[in-house]
């Protein structure tokens, strides 16, 4: 970690002027959080195993196991809100220490009561709660800090490797998480999940970010309605909550519907499904800058959309294992373009005094929109088929492309020479 004040060569001077796929990991800033970052995916990804694959040993109540997906989700709605407001009104390095810090005891804790036999499934959807409760207060700054640690040409390369590095974690941690409960227990998993956090609390108590002192100090009720009436005054944001909140909403059953979908190959073939979705998403970051300087954002989000909702058809109606494989490769690739997109468009469409507050209406609406789609398809699933569900969440992709006609994607920071409009 060294590595984190040492200085700039001219060959990373001459990188960070141009956007490559791969130029942002030649920053050592970049570079150090990234690695981090996907340790502390992995450890994540280990613990939800962990919990769900816990809950059914407590209990055989399908109540109980589906609140453990209910107790996560919950805190997006409860306080990622005010989370967005103290993120722009406090230093955000301390900030996320102290989230981080919140999620190593917890998931310490919820190691050692495992361990000592003294978990319940209300004391499991408690830490689960708490867990969830850190994840989200996190989100808001953790995304909000991504232009101050890579160049700004480098910005919407950065921001695909990090969408690249969840899903490679999204990919392998499940994958680890089965083998270590499988060889110590669930306990053992939670606290590998508590340790992966520490790579990133290192980097952030050696990170000297400059917080800005000028701006005005804010309440916190009053930072929260500076926000909203910063996001309703912005068209720039309503076009990026706009497009988010449809695509989520439709995009959420590939993704929701994969466990039913996989489960003929049992969880063997589940894992690997999700292996080859985080190998696309990995190859789409490496084809993003390319494609950036070769067409405009909205365009990109139109193409990818368009083999989404083909990937998404393909899912509900195709039975052999090795062509699920490929739609999926396929889906990663378009859901890297999109979501990348996204999200750029999302760290550039406000300044730094009210980026956080913007970024977590941001993510109220995907967070919200996917969950809401989930429910939905999974209901339509029920009434009327797997097949059905899947296209009809196909049909729903493609007509959320009609409001790309007037919810054009802010292009600032993209490094591309294409016009805006699609």
């Amino acid at each position: 970690m060294a590595e984190l004040s040492k200085s700039i060569t001219p060959i990373e001077m001459r990188d960070r002027g141009r956007s490559t796929a791969w130029g942002p990991l030649r920053e050592p800033l970049f570079r150090s959080l990234w690695i981090a970052s996907v340790i502390s995916y992995t450890g994540t990804w280990m613990q939800n195993v962990g919990t769900g694959w816990l809950m059914t040993n407590l209990t055989l109540s399908p109540l109980m196991v589906g609140l453990v997906q209910a107790a996560q989700s919950l805190p997006v709605f409860l306080v990622i809100l005010p989370a967005g407001a103290l993120a722009d009104i406090v230093d955000r390095r301390r900030f996320l220490i102290f989230t981080q810090t919140w999620m190593v005891v917890a998931a310490a804790a919820l190691g050692v009561m495992t361990i000592a036999g003294v978990m319940t499934p209300w004391i499991l959807l408690a830490f689960t709660f708490l867990m969830g409760l850190g994840a989200v207060v996190n989100d808001p700054p953790w995304q909000a800090i991504t232009p101050d640690i890579v160049s700004p040409p480098q910005l919407a390369s950065g921001i695909a490797l990090n969408s690249a590095g969840y899903n490679v974690a999204r990919a392998v941690g499940p994958a680890l998480g089965g083998l270590v409960i499988a060889a110590a227990g669930s306990g053992i998993a939670f606290l590998i999940n508590a340790a992966s956090f520490f790579g990133v609390i290192f980097f952030l108590l050696r990170w000297k970010n400059v917080h800005d002192a000028s701006l005005p100090r804010e309440r916190m009720r009053g930072a929260m309605k500076t926000g909203l009436q910063y996001v309703k005054d912005s068209r720039a944001v309503q076009a990026v909550l706009v497009r988010t909140g449809v695509f989520s909403l439709s995009a959420s059953a590939l993704l929701a519907m994969l466990p039913l979908i996989a489960r003929p190959f049992g969880s063997t073939g589940y894992g690997a499904m999700l292996g080859f979705f985080g190998l696309g998403a990995l190859g789409g970051a490496a084809a993003l800058p390319a494609l950036r300087r070769m067409m405009s954002i909205d365009a990109l989000v139109a193409g990818a959309t368009v083999v989404f909702a083909l990937a998404t058809f393909a899912s509900g109606w195709v039975g052999t294992f090795w062509v699920l494989s490929v739609v999926l490769f396929a889906a990663g690739v378009a859901w890297i373009f999109i979501v990348a997109s996204l999200n750029v468009s999302a760290q550039t469409m406000c300044p730094n005094w009210v980026r956080a507050r913007a970024l977590s209406i941001y993510l109220l609406v995907l967070q919200g929109g996917m969950a809401a789609g989930s429910a939905l398809w999974g209901e339509l699933a029920n009434r009327y088929g797997m097949a059905e569900a899947m296209a009809a969440a196909a049909v729903g992709l493609l007509l959320g492309l009609i409001t790309a006609r007037t919810h054009r994607l802010h292009a600032e920071g993209l490094g591309t020479t294409a016009p805006v409009s699609g």
